[in-house]
């Protein structure tokens, strides 16, 4: 059992959280949510040890272990990828030698019946189980499973991992932390870099998990696929459910509802009790009538209605300028990167109105295609044609990323405007939900959800009728999720979405470019369709597979 007892953290007068508690089971399957900015990560580094609370503590077992996967980190350069994820192993080498010793020791030794030897016993037996729950000699095999399920090919193996982007960085140091598995799993948006693909079997993963698993994330249906139990962070106070994210929302909905019932039924009764007071008060002979309600009044356990952050974006993208019937013509584009092949002569036309999402493994070049279609990245052959009139706004994966962290807010949005929307980038922080003394603040103090929100603003401050958006979710929260899909409906131009977030993607799109060596492959309907479509396929193959081994065995018989 893991316990986080009255925890508070303080920035100045703010206070993040206030006395917070709770416990996480050994194997609990937990989903930590909260608006941008309420302290999910910072949480979590909490209970990993990393960020000492001003008061409280989190409490464990001295022999639990932690393993925590935050959205920054820096891998070692100069080993390759099978390399660095063994290096996770160092803690089952060293308890395999410390094994050995033991070992050597309880031979070497002739005290049986002493008190020493039976602690020499114990201890030899607690190392030995733990080995064996750890995996021993069997985790290289299993390394070699995890990294092909996050979506490294056996070739990779053997690269630097200097070669790799964050977030295939990432995928290494996730891989680490389920090879090694430690007791208390925390997982601070695990999905932001990984595929469907990689997405559906880290679900499978987790699932079995032998140990407890804390994770925050902004996708609805991964949380809901694994997690039983919801803590909400709001204004610095816990909310703990025993329910996955949607059963959450509807259970919390209710608890306000009752509370507000509650709240407003309790007030109608002091109402009328200190009207009472007042009526008895002015007679003397109801004096002493008027003293015992008074005592009542003063022992009522006072209802308090709880704060709540309703605060959201107002998106609304303006009417898209009419363009060409064509909007935009990739023809026969090919793309390498010296040796590598990511996309074969691929063409793909899009008329006005069109709405289209990209998806596929990461790395088969869905960004490529995305940033050559923008004009960001040449073509290694072939050529995009735009329509008429076509005027496009790229969200780039990294464009939070590239934002100036010196730079205020004010700033950023100053610089990102042409001279006619200058006077209204108050107005657009605004309606991203930067208001006030936040405009004055550091790009760098925003949290990751907060840079997303600051780069879409920026980007809304040029008419478009093509509207190009890669991964525009990550980091982005659950409401601001469901306010930007909201305003991406009733968009009128022609949408290009490149995401991996099922449930922003269903209904969304009525086209879905798959992308798979180096080639595009088209499905009309949204995601879900397509994933339906790939799920009785993947069916067919797996029938056809089985009875055509059912044939060869009967043929050998």
């Amino acid at each position: 059992m893991l316990s986080i007892q009255q925890v508070s953290i303080f920035y100045g007068d703010r206070v993040l959280f206030d006395e917070c508690s709770f416990t996480v089971g050994d194997r609990d399957r937990i989903g930590l949510v909260g608006r941008n900015g309420a302290g999910k990560s910072t949480m979590l580094k909490v209970v990993a040890g990393e960020i000492k609370p001003d008061e409280g503590q989190v409490a464990k077992s001295t022999t639990a272990t932690i393993g925590y996967l935050h959205q920054d980190m820096f891998l070692p350069k100069g080993k390759t990828v099978m390399q660095e994820t063994l290096s996770a192993l160092s803690e089952i080498q060293e308890m395999e030698r410390e094994l050995e010793r033991l070992t050597e020791e309880m031979t070497i030794r002739t005290d049986y019946e002493s008190e020493a030897y039976t602690d020499l016993i114990i201890a030899h037996g607690d190392l030995s189980d733990r080995l064996h729950f750890m995996g021993g000699g069997s985790k290289e095999a299993e390394a070699e499973r995890i990294l092909k399920g996050l979506g490294f090919k056996q070739n990779d193996f053997s690269r630097l991992t200097d070669e790799f982007s964050g977030g295939w960085q990432m995928r290494i140091e996730l891989c680490k932390m389920l090879l090694r598995q430690p007791d208390y799993l925390l997982l601070d948006e695990p999905t932001n870099h990984l595929d469907i693909e990689s997405i559906l079997w880290l679900e499978n993963f987790l699932l079995d998990y032998p140990g407890a698993v804390v994770l925050i994330s902004h996708d609805r249906q991964f949380l809901d696929n694994i997690t039983k139990r919801t803590i909400e962070i709001e204004l610095g106070n816990v909310y703990d459910y025993k329910a996955s994210y949607t059963k959450y929302v509807t259970l919390r909905a209710e608890r306000r509802e009752k509370l507000a019932a509650s709240y407003n039924n309790q007030q109608a009764q002091i109402a009328q009790t200190e009207r009472l007071i007042e009526k008895f008060r002015a007679k003397a002979n109801k004096a002493k009538m008027a003293q015992s309600l008074i005592k009542q009044l003063d022992r009522v356990d006072r209802i308090e209605l709880e704060d709540e952050d309703v605060q959201t974006m107002n998106i609304r993208f303006p009417p898209a300028p009419r363009s060409g019937q064509i909007a935009v013509d990739a023809m026969h584009i090919s793309k390498r990167y010296g040796s590598l092949s990511v996309l074969e002569n691929v063409s793909l036309k899009l008329d006005r109105g069109d709405r289209v999402a990209f998806v596929g493994q990461n790395g088969q070049g869905k960004t490529t295609l995305a940033k050559i279609l923008v004009s960001q990245e040449p073509a290694t052959k072939g050529h995009v044609v735009l329509g008429h009139n076509v005027q496009v706004g790229y969200y780039a994966q990294n464009q939070a990323d590239a934002l100036q962290p010196r730079m205020t807010l004010l700033e950023t949005v100053e610089n990102a405007s042409p001279p006619e929307m200058r006077t209204k980038v108050r107005a657009m922080l605004g309606a991203f939900m930067f208001s006030g003394d936040d405009v004055e603040k550091k790009v760098s103090v925003l949290s990751g959800g907060e840079r997303a929100r600051l780069a879409l603003a920026c980007m809304m401050l040029r008419p478009f009728n093509i509207l190009l958006l890669d991964e525009p979710t990550n980091h982005l929260d659950m409401l601001s999720k469901d306010v930007l899909k909201h305003a991406l409906m009733k968009y009128d131009g022609t949408l290009i979405v490149v995401s991996h977030d099922r449930e922003f993607l269903d209904g969304l799109t009525n086209r879905t470019i798959e992308f798979k060596d180096g080639h595009l492959h088209e499905h009309l309907g949204d995601l879900s369709v397509f994933l339906e479509k790939r799920r009785i396929e993947n069916m067919r193959e797996i029938e056809k597979v089985s009875n055509d081994l059912a044939d060869l065995i009967q043929n050998i018989t």
